[in-house]
């Protein structure tokens, strides 16, 4: 096992993108947007380079009402813990600070953390767009930006 394979990056198709920010101007949407990891893709990678049986999660109450998230890898014959931890969302509440948790916790094993480096992104508006937000009454189709080729894998182009 070779903890610094948690760190590789993530092909585009394993990233998710969500809106931070939005509006009109001169009659035309705008929309600033913010990359992520899924859990799901968080988990392929623990499990892809560290097998399934050797690493597992624990949750506990954390201040304030929020939850903390330990993601526990083991590395040889010790394992070690690495602990973060998230507020409830507003929707699915729990849910949704049992997830932020755990991908907090991964960011402290390196999986994903170089997606803080991701500039201001802005979405690209087309009738054909993967994604929809409303902006106002209207409903506008949009594809995320397409990453630099520094934060790609090298079998990406």
């Amino acid at each position: 096992m070779h903890l610094s394979d948690l760190r590789k990056f993530f092909k585009p198709t394993q990233l998710e993108w969500r809106v931070a920010q939005q509006g009109e101007k001169n009659g035309k949407p705008w929309a600033k947007v913010l990359v992520y990891l899924s859990n799901r893709a968080i988990m392929g990678r623990l499990d892809e380079v560290c097998g399934a049986q050797n690493w597992k999660n624990e949750y506990k109450e954390g201040p304030g009402g929020g939850v903390l998230c330990g993601l526990s890898i083991k590395y040889e014959d010790e394992w070690i813990t690495k602990w973060d931890g998230a507020d409830n969302t507003n929707i699915e509440a729990v849910k949704g600070g049992l997830s932020d948790s755990m991908k907090r916790a991964a960011v402290q094993w390196g999986i994903g953390r170089y997606l803080y480096c991701v500039e201001d992104n802005w979405a690209q508006f087309s009738d054909s767009g993967k994604y929809t937000t409303k902006i106002g009454s209207t409903y506008y189709k949009w594809d995320p930006p397409r990453l630099p080729s520094y934060l790609l894998p090298d079998d990406v182009e």
